[in-house]
């Protein structure tokens, strides 16, 4: 017999699917519930309703992705390396394919459900933010780098890292870049924060 947590475990499986195949109002929690093998009353018992469901799966989704950027903060790493790390991991929970899908969705159903605009943003978008930005004041305490507002920057790396490619996926139907194009891109940025964007001079 499962515990409560395998079961949300596979709940939350069987729900990112869902509301990125189907879209959050079309999927039922009836579906939701023959999905993940359980009857609706074990659901209900695990989830007072479809948002708190949806608000729960995006906290375990971004709890286990966003522990690599944390992860970075007490590393020994150089700077560099370590901003690439930083960096790269948030790149690919931006770009994730399923994160991607459940971003689509919940623009095009932000109007009828504001709630759910408004906790994937908490949940994902600041969050994601928010790790980085703790990470830039660590090294700024090592004084490894000069920032003056940390969530300021850490807003400003995740877009140049991520916004274009998340934007052209989301509105344009372009493919997700490759690992090895985020990596590309994620050297580039990492070089242009650190040299501040300044030439050589003599």
């Amino acid at each position: 017999m499962r515990s409560d947590e395998e079961t949300k475990r596979v709940v939350f499986d069987a729900a990112r699917h869902a509301f990125a195949v189907e879209g959050y109002a079309a999927t039922s929690t009836e579906a939701l519930a023959r999905s993940a093998g359980i009857s609706t009353k074990t659901l209900y018992r695990l989830f007072p309703g479809k948002a708190a469901l949806f608000e729960a799966m995006c906290v375990d989704r971004l709890e286990r992705l966003l522990s690599a950027v944390d992860l970075q903060a007490s590393g020994d790493a150089d700077i560099e390396t370590g901003l690439r790390a930083a960096l790269l991991a948030c790149a690919e929970l931006a770009l994730d394919p399923e994160v991607v899908a459940l971003q689509r969705m919940v623009l095009q159903e932000s109007a009828a459900f504001p709630d759910l605009a408004a906790n994937f943003y908490k949940n994902g978008i600041a969050r994601t933010a928010s790790t980085l930005a703790r990470w830039l004041r660590v090294q700024v305490n090592k004084e490894l780098i000069a920032v003056e507002d940390a969530d300021e920057a850490a807003g400003m790396l995740i877009g140049m890292v991520a916004s274009a490619p998340q934007r052209a996926a989301i509105y344009g139907g372009m493919p997700l870049p490759s690992r090895k194009q985020i990596e590309r891109r994620v050297q580039t940025c990492a070089a242009l924060f650190l040299d501040g964007c300044r030439t050589a001079r003599e």
